[in-house]
């Protein structure tokens, strides 16, 4: 490696100082550059949105803030990765280049492998992320290798670059110009999103630690009680904010004189599993496209985009589906369980493609990961072939969940004069829309059909297939 060389090390969302291979290693030299790469077309891509820029842009000013920190600061290159590798080549200057891996959309992969393909000049060096293995992978032993990683020891701190001069020929703008033209330009589709950054991750972790994790096996489940007992920190695991080796390895610590042990292993598990799901959408990057079961895709052909919409905008005549709905449009966060029957709800009693809606919730997502996404959204639709179709009754959920209709009164308060069960049984009186389904004639139809279609021989052969490529290996996850 030349000394001559600049070591230039490309964020994409990996976005910490802490534990960062990447960051780390591109250091070492103390001669080096930090590029954040804005693609224009990436954020107009599948699932991307206004309010994850919102986020992206809190995560950025305070990686800035510790890289200045650092006697460095963090460059903008605006456009998609072929244009910054032809900048590159142009500059006629020599680069060690550094990232960490991602297991992103498509578009994202086909440029990162387009850089990786079209390079001839630089050193590249390509860094692990999460527990995803990358190359020979191997489900029978993924487990394994997911805890040896974990227990890995963490990277040093970054060394202080000493010196590195700014290559004019090799354009890079500010943080704060790219805030002022492609962030803050774009009126906010929410109403307040958690607030991004290493600091604001690692407060929710001590606060879900010490206090916030009392009962989490329980109150995960309740769109109000999930707000506070969740740990809440998928968004920064999603834009890397703190290192999912970081956080197990303290929880690990936490475990050992915690009084909420038992909430603790049950967090420990959604470790394993926020990995396990990420590695289906590296081992097979069409299920983006693409059901997991081949023969899934024949189940719904066609779209209807008057349902589509009234399910996303929240006017389905459900008032705890609607309520979910709401709620996640205004914040950009819902539990896990009411995602499930949101998707479900439209995949089922609706019968619309998961192709179509899946990037629409997407974008309602400031913690939107591609692999969990959209493996949850194909296991939410019947189309994996190796996990039991299960359809949610949003009436039941509406009792269950919500018994007193406080959440569902929370967001529409002219249904405080309905009788509570009333509203449960989505049979309201006052102004309000007219469900769009029958719950029950809908969840019969779906069920008959997904059932048809996983009887024959063919679809179990291809299950076989799908399971030994995609399944875990640690058994079924109880619910």
């Amino acid at each position: 490696m030349s000394s001559n060389r600049t070591d230039l090390i490309i964020f994409h969302r990996n976005l910490r100082t802490k534990d960062n291979e990447a960051l780390y290693h591109g250091s070492i030299r103390q001669k080096y550059r930090c590029i954040y790469i804005y693609d224009p077309k990436y954020w107009q891509g599948n699932g991307k949105s206004i309010r994850q820029l919102y986020f992206l842009k809190d995560c950025l000013i305070e990686l800035d803030q510790n890289l200045k920190n650092l006697n460095s600061r963090l460059e903008i290159f605006i456009g998609d990765y072929k244009e910054f590798y032809k900048s590159l080549v142009n500059s006629n200057s020599q680069y060690n280049l550094y990232f960490n891996h991602s297991t992103d959309i498509n578009y994202y992969n086909s440029q990162i492998s387009s850089l990786i393909n079209a390079n001839k000049k630089y050193d590249v060096n390509v860094f692990r992320d999460f527990g995803v293995q990358r190359t020979n992978i191997n489900r029978d032993q993924w487990s394994k290798l997911w805890n040896a990683q974990m227990n890995e020891n963490m990277c040093d701190n970054p060394k202080p670059n000493k010196y590195c001069r700014i290559d004019k020929k090799f354009f890079t703008i500010s943080l704060d110009k790219l805030i002022k033209i492609k962030i803050d330009s774009h009126q906010r589709d929410f109403i307040k999103i958690q607030p991004g950054g290493s600091e604001a991750a690692e407060k929710l972790l001590n606060t879900f630690f010490q206090e916030r994790c009392n009962n989490y096996r329980i109150k995960m489940s309740s769109p109000m009680d999930a707000v506070d007992h969740c740990s809440r920190l998928s968004s920064h695991f999603a834009f890397g904010t703190i290192s999912m080796r970081y956080v197990y390895k303290k929880l690990k610590r936490e475990l050992l004189s915690s009084k909420y042990k038992s909430d603790l292993y049950s967090f420990k598990k959604r470790l394993y599993w926020h990995c396990h799901f990420i590695q289906k959408l590296e081992t097979e990057p069409n299920i983006e496209f693409n059901s997991m079961h081949a023969m899934c895709d024949t189940l719904r052909l066609t779209e209807n985009n008057e349902l589509i919409e009234k399910w996303i905008l929240g006017e389905t005549g459900f008032p705890f589906l609607d309520a979910c709905i709401q709620y996640l449009r205004k914040y950009g966060w819902i539990n896990f369980r009411m995602r499930a029957m949101i998707m479900s709800f439209a995949s089922y009693n609706l019968w619309q493609p998961w192709q179509k809606t899946s990037p629409l919730l997407a974008e309602l997502f400031v913690d939107y990961e591609p692999g969990i996404h959209i493996s949850q959204v194909q296991m939410q639709s019947g189309v994996t072939g190796i996990n039991l179709p299960r359809i949610y009754s949003v009436l039941k959920q509406s009792i269950d969940q919500d018994p007193e209709a406080k959440f569902i009164l929370e967001e529409f308060p002219q249904l405080k004069f309905e009788n509570i069960e009333n509203i449960h049984n989505a049979s309201i009186k006052s102004k309000y829309p007219e469900k769009i389904v029958d719950p029950k004639l809908s969840s019969d139809f779906a069920r008959n059909e997904i059932w048809n279609i996983r009887k024959s021989d063919q679809f179990k052969s291809i299950a076989k297939q799908v399971y030994l490529k995609h399944g875990s290996r640690l058994g079924r996850r109880s619910r």
